[in-house]
């Protein structure tokens, strides 16, 4: 069993949403999901898995900054509130491995939100979002709520930290050799390099594109230069 530790212990430096924010995290919970004794026990949870202590950069300060960001782009959404949801979930089950973790979030939404007694079309809203962050290229033109979310989530990229975050990054992965690693994150950094926008709002590529895309120039010129 993981020891769980409490949401925004200082155990590491972090990037992210400061802590007053992140206490705001906890705050608005019961606004989305209700204040029932299911909700607050899905909410408490939740707050546990973001707080595992082998996440180093997918865990509560990114949960909050994921948030704030949806904040920031809420106005785009057909669903803001469906949104806030999803970002709560999306990678509420991380064990480092993509697509799988996605999918169980998503299991996880489908399976815990009723209890809250969320209508049923916004929980199955919330699980096609939570599984849309497993490729952020799969955003449809319309798709008003996934633009959102997947901007939201890869706000990181565009935002003062990315230095902390990659190191993060390369911390959930230290059991991976420094060469796979290297070849792996610099296909990643490359894939999302060559896509014509990285953010399908026209306010997430206002605040973040010129800057995620030199960030990720940078790291991957690290990566291929060492």
């Amino acid at each position: 069993m993981r020891e769980h530790v409490p949401l925004g212990a200082p155990a590491r430096e972090r990037v992210g949403a400061p802590p007053e924010y992140r206490e705001r995290v906890i705050d608005d919970w019961p606004a989305l999901a209700g204040d029932s004794p299911a909700a607050r026990a899905v909410g408490a949870e939740l707050r546990a898995r973001w707080a595992e202590p082998h996440r180093r950069y997918h865990d509560p300060a990114h949960l909050a900054a994921v948030l704030a960001a949806v904040d920031l782009l809420a106005d785009v959404a057909a669903d803001p509130d469906a949104v806030r949801l999803a970002a709560w979930f999306h990678d509420a089950v991380y064990d480092g491995r993509p697509g799988w973790d996605e999918e169980r979030s998503a299991q996880l939404a489908q399976s815990r939100l009723p209890r809250c007694g969320v209508p049923v079309a916004r929980v199955a809203e919330v699980a096609r979002l939570v599984r849309l962050t497993a490729a952020h290229d799969r955003v449809a033109e319309d798709d008003s709520n996934g633009a959102v979310l997947c901007d939201a989530d890869l706000s990181v990229l565009g935002r003062p930290g990315y230095d902390v975050y990659a190191a993060n990054i390369r911390a959930e992965y230290a059991h991976v050799p420094d060469d796979l690693f290297a070849k792996g994150r610099a296909e990643v950094l490359a894939r999302l390099l060559a896509t014509p926008r990285l953010y399908r709002t026209e306010r997430g590529r206002d605040l973040w594109e010129s800057r995620a895309r030199a960030n990720l120039t940078a790291e991957l010129d690290r990566l291929t230069t060492t």
